[in-house]
């Protein structure tokens, strides 16, 4: 997959080198996949990840979720200052969901509104570690982001999340109002795990006669448990997310082997796409997701929604959550909260 060779020890300091300084660094040792190049940033950021892990081992279950808010709280840019950040909560099926609202503005007009669930596999994520994501959204794209705290696995196996998720969904589309929300317009968004839970709740939705999202925006999603692209096959190895952390991701989640094949779990499954809202799907080069995150746009493409699809092809799993580290992170976020302005106006 590359052509790199033996490199001096990375360290955590590495990715906050310039993009100058990072192309010198790496000058002979990128890593290459057809005519992909990995960008540079993405690159040591990469490596870095593999090189503090020990393979095969997952650490108890705090330590692992407090991984990723020291990931991202070390290379994710801050969150920018906002007119509005509060804690929520709405009714679940299992209690109360604790969301977060963010706004650039207080009082006047309802604003069209985005639901955003987070990634992390299914198992880690949660108002911290997509603070930042979630405000720059809110910020750049002028609406109202509310994150969603869903149940987690391995304590809560599916379809928790996606129960908790539609309950979300559907508390905004009829009380969004007492948050300040235009319940007429109203977004789905997620990264990751959070980008199947999106697709999840907007074919949910259509399938129940319930008002479709405005338009749903899937980061890298997880749309098909089957693991059987040619990039799953390439990226054995692939940085952030190899193959062995997907599996055991798969196995916190599902109950057993026929919830993968579950519609509420796979999306990409779904025999119909007519009447799923418009989307932007976004993917990157170097992951292990990416093809089925082009599949399922292929697919809606197919049923005549409106696609709007962008890969990132120098890029890794993650990318837009470490904006400190990876700029293009958020050069992507910025694209995002753009289509996002343009859809929801």
């Amino acid at each position: 997959m590359s052509d790199l060779r033996t490199h001096p020890k990375l360290e955590l300091s590495h990715t906050e080198m310039s993009e100058p300084d990072a192309l010198r660094f790496l000058e002979g040792h990128r890593i290459r996949l057809g005519d992909r190049t990995m960008d540079p940033k993405a690159q040591i950021v990469g490596e870095f990840v593999k090189s503090i892990r020990v393979p095969g081992y997952f650490p108890p279950l705090p330590e692992l979720r407090q991984q990723l808010r020291t990931m991202v709280g070390l290379m994710d840019e801050p969150a920018p200052a906002l007119a509005r950040i509060e804690n929520i909560t709405m009714p679940g099926p299992a209690g109360e969901i604790p969301a977060r609202v963010y706004a650039s503005s207080v009082g006047g007009a309802p604003l069209p509104a985005v639901a955003y669930f987070h990634g992390g596999g299914w198992v880690q994520g949660d108002l911290e570690t997509h603070h930042g994501l979630c405000a720059r959204l809110a910020r750049h794209a002028g609406v109202l982001v509310v994150a969603i705290d869903y149940r987690l696995a391995p304590e809560h196996k599916f379809p928790a999340a996606v129960e908790d998720c539609v309950a979300a969904y559907r508390w905004l589309r009829s009380r969004g109002r007492d948050v300040g929300i235009d319940t007429a317009r109203v977004a789905v968004a997620g990264d990751s795990a959070g980008g199947n839970l999106s697709a999840v709740v907007s074919q949910l939705a259509a399938s129940t006669g319930a008002p479709v999202p405005s338009c749903q925006v899937l980061i890298y999603p997880a749309v098909d448990f089957s693991l059987e692209t040619e990039s799953h096959r390439e990226l054995v190895d692939g940085h952030v997310i190899p193959r062995e952390r997907i599996v055991w991701y798969m196995e916190q989640y599902l109950r057993n082997e026929a919830d993968k094949s579950d519609l509420r779990a796979s999306p990409l499954r779904a025999p119909k796409l007519a009447g799923q809202p418009p989307a932007m799907i976004v993917t990157a080069g170097f992951d292990p997701l990416r093809d089925e995150g082009r599949a399922y746009g292929d697919r809606l493409s197919e049923a005549g929604v409106e696609v709007v699809y962008r890969e990132y092809p120098g890029q890794i799993h993650a990318f837009v959550s470490l904006t400190r580290a990876i700029p293009q992170g958020m050069a992507a976020t910025l694209e995002i909260a753009e289509y996002l302005r343009k859809r929801l106006a």
